[in-house]
């Protein structure tokens, strides 16, 4: 049966829909030879696929892991500058999985990894709304007003954001920790609205995404989803 290629790269495995889309634009699908473009059509029985030169199958067994991506780290799975990747921290896993959204590199945290593309599209699609919490460190004292500004939405580059939940942690001399949740997946939006309202990222750590959290997990390690976590996020995002 014939499907847009990029539901066919995230059947098997390959990438989310969203960064599916992202290898197709970039020139690095063929289909029976040919570059595919984004749009296209496929049947994965009858057609040969290839993603950097390599066919692609259906997906094993499914995989759903917790990764404490360390700072100074690419929420890829390859750099042509070679720097560290979050392929570097997963070579146990013998399953073809990948990162589900991003942090930046200098950014640490909570990362789901996977191969199950379905699940890795609904949580990263806007109209979800999926939680997901940080601890950050700012410059300088936050006062409540700015509390009130990041809550109500702030305005970036790319428009207002949604209102966030936002709650004061601690203070020193000279910054504060506050603990943010947001519903978006904007890239860098938790920085950019801290800048917005003059308090620059000193330190962020995603610490929660939908109910599913870090623990004592330690930097740099992996753990499986626990079957209740696992059940939870699918029922909030709509996938069986």
């Amino acid at each position: 049966m014939e499907e847009r290629l990029q539901k066919i790269l995230a059947k098997c495995g390959i990438a989310s829909r969203r960064m599916a889309e992202e290898i197709i634009l970039e020139g690095l699908v063929t289909v029976n030879g040919a570059t595919a473009t984004l749009g296209m059509k496929a049947d994965l029985e009858r057609d040969h696929i290839k993603v950097r030169g390599k066919l692609i199958r259906n997906a094993e067994s499914k995989v759903y892991l917790v990764l404490n991506k360390p700072e100074k780290c690419l929420t890829t799975m390859s750099d042509s500058e070679g720097r560290p990747t979050v392929k570097d921290l997963i070579k146990g896993v013998r399953e073809k999985v990948f990162p589900v959204g991003r942090l930046d590199y200098n950014s640490e945290g909570l990362l789901i990894i996977t191969n199950d593309g379905e699940l890795a599209n609904a949580i990263l699609h806007p109209a979800k709304k999926i939680p997901k919490t940080y601890l950050v460190k700012v410059n300088g004292f936050i006062e409540d007003k700015d509390l009130a500004k990041l809550e109500k939405g702030i305005k970036l580059d790319d428009g207002m954001t949604a209102p966030a939940k936002v709650k004061k942690i601690k203070k020193t001399e000279a910054n504060s920790w506050i603990e943010i949740t947001i519903y978006e997946g904007r890239k860098r939006q938790v920085r950019r609205m801290m800048d917005r309202v003059g308090h620059p990222v000193i330190k962020l750590r995603r610490i929660k995404i939908n109910g599913i959290s870090l623990g004592k997990l330690e930097t740099g390690a992996l753990r499986f989803l626990t079957p209740g976590e696992l059940k939870k996020l699918k029922k909030e995002v709509g996938v069986n």
